[in-house]
């Protein structure tokens, strides 16, 4: 069993929102540990768009996603955060004394006194290809739809399936740790950045990767564990490879999660809220970003700091019913630590 994390507000959720929430809550002097289903910080900004501008962050007529999620790790560093990453929260208990348990999927539980929900869209699933018996080799059993530790596919025979830019990207990093790798996309041109789908064709004219175009991983093999896939092209040719792993990177999709079933109120599935503080129906809970809804609300990231400013007001008076905070100018007083 994992050793209880201790903390004033769990902020569930480590994109941009769920980010600027630490740093408003650490204004407070607030505790703040983040857990997230993803393998890094970003949520959607670093999984999927990295390299995107975005144009409507006060003070940056164009920022990259990538490099907001960088800024925000710069500007809560004065806080300590702790994180979970890689990690999604599966159950949710309310303890007599009015805090609570959040008790991830691989066993870790975090207590908190209050909770955040910034998930954004809700927590992201791999959209799984429809191949048969595909689920019986996930676990750590060859399949996998994210790459958490490269160290895993070291000198292993392994194949990629997708065309953006997970795909190119994991071919690039994987051709200088797995034995032999293989990407394989059903059409003939990427998705991707133009710069990464050049390196990958470099790297099979130099030998180092193979490249499966027209083509689909459409069987998987193996008895205890996976032994080797079917490539069929588009002319309905099949061949079988033998390999250790298979990673298919079809983009993810985002899903209310267990979060739904937490016994709070919902709409359309969103999470309501009260905008005095953006608290949910359970006292002593939050919901913050994309997550939530309300009367006007819009799916922006700078609502969503907004937000998690009035969210932190919140918790504080909600951790600390009988003390009076006085709103203090960061102009004035600069950023205190904890």
């Amino acid at each position: 069993m994992h050793p209880t994390i201790s903390t004033d507000i769990c902020i569930i959720g480590a994109g941009p929102v769920g980010l600027f929430a630490v740093f408003e809550a650490g204004l407070l002097k607030l505790r703040c540990h983040v857990v997230d289903a993803l393998p890094q910080v970003g949520g959607q900004l670093s999984e999927i768009y990295p390299k995107k501008p975005i144009y409507d962050i006060p003070g940056y007529p164009e920022v990259l996603a990538g490099d907001l999620i960088q800024n925000l790790m710069r500007q809560i560093e004065p806080f300590h955060p702790t994180f979970t990453l890689g990690e999604r929260v599966e159950r949710f208990e309310k303890l007599e004394d009015g805090t609570f348990h959040l008790i991830t999927a691989d066993g870790t539980v975090i207590h908190c006194k209050t909770i955040c929900i910034a998930g954004g869209l809700g927590s992201f699933e791999p959209r799984k290809p429809a191949i048969e018996n595909l689920e019986n080799y996930e676990a750590g059993k060859g399949v996998y739809y994210m790459v958490r530790d490269p160290e895993t596919f070291r000198d292993q025979r392994i194949v990629i399936a997708g065309g953006g830019d997970s795909a190119l990207d994991w071919t690039i990093f994987l051709a200088n740790v797995a034995k032999e790798v293989t990407l394989v996309h059903r059409g003939t041109t990427f998705r991707g950045a133009v710069d990464s789908a050049e390196k990958v064709k470099a790297l099979h004219d130099a030998g180092k990767v193979n490249l499966v175009l027209s083509s689909n991983v459409t069987h998987v093999h193996g008895e205890d564990a996976l032994e080797a896939v079917t490539i069929t092209a588009n002319d309905s040719t099949a061949r079988t490879l033998a390999v250790e792993s298979f990673i298919p990177l079809f983009g993810l999709t985002p899903k209310l999660g267990p979060i739904g079933e937490w016994g709070l109120e919902l709409e359309d599935d969103a999470v309501k809220v009260n905008t005095l503080d953006y608290s949910t129906s359970v006292p002593g809970v939050y919901a913050i970003g994309d997550i939530n809804t309300y009367p006007g609300k819009l799916k922006l990231i700078l609502c969503g700091f907004h937000e998690a400013a009035l969210m932190a007001q919140g918790a504080y008076k909600h951790i600390f019913p009988d003390k009076k905070y006085v709103l203090k100018y960061t102009t004035v007083n600069g950023v205190p630590t904890l």
